[in-house]
């Protein structure tokens, strides 16, 4: 949808964004651990292949991340666009109760589930009020923007989220339950010179 913003729109807009301390990483605050959250096929603070994206086959990039804390009960996953010209940054994707020791996402892994999987996870809505991945569609010419991947590990005592979650909903049941949190920044743009950066650390399929 915001592909077709015109250039000289985009660049009226640059100073438009919705600001990184509006992500949910701050926005739940507390001294978590650290997870260790990479992707295979960009690196952290690099510009995202557009396969990723609108301009491209708009699959869900894989992810790996460290063993979670003890008493990890599940995993939350929430990817935002810190950069987006809205009032808070637009969600691209919620995944609701991953397995503890699930350790990655592969490739095209956020897609609509309906009411969940077997293994309980639940993939939530987005800013379009869908289920998956959204895809990255910055407009052209408001520059470069910031994609966040953050992933909790929440532990015992959190709320239920309801099936198929928005990010209210999800801050609000895990609100004083994360243990851990991991960021990975993947950053793209359009109508600017912005070459693909290294990847990040392969893992095996």
């Amino acid at each position: 949808m915001l592909e077709h913003i015109p250039a000289w729109l985009g660049h009226a807009m640059s100073g438009l964004r919705a600001g990184a301390d509006k992500l949910a990483i701050v926005q739940l605050g507390g001294n978590f651990e650290t997870l260790d959250l990479t992707s295979p096929a960009f690196a952290h603070e690099a510009r995202l292949p557009p396969r990723f994206t609108a301009d491209g086959e708009g699959v869900s990039p894989p992810l790996v991340w460290s063993e979670p804390p003890v008493g990890t009960e599940r995993m939350v996953l929430i990817v935002e666009d810190a950069d987006a010209p809205t009032p808070q940054p637009l969600v691209h994707a919620i995944i609701w109760g991953l397995e503890a020791d699930a350790g990655r996402l592969a490739e095209g892994a956020i897609v609509a589930d309906d009411a969940g999987d077997a293994a309980g996870r639940d993939v939530g809505r987005n800013s379009y009020l869908r289920e998956g991945w959204l895809p990255p569609d910055p407009p052209s010419g408001h520059g470069e923007h910031r994609y966040a991947f953050q992933l909790f590990a929440i532990g015992a005592g959190a709320g239920d989220a309801g099936a198929t979650p928005g990010r209210s909903a999800v801050i609000e049941a895990i609100t004083g339950h994360v243990l851990a949190a991991g960021l990975l920044i993947g950053t793209y743009s359009r109508e600017e010179e912005a070459p693909i950066g290294p990847v990040g650390l392969s893992v095996p399929a």
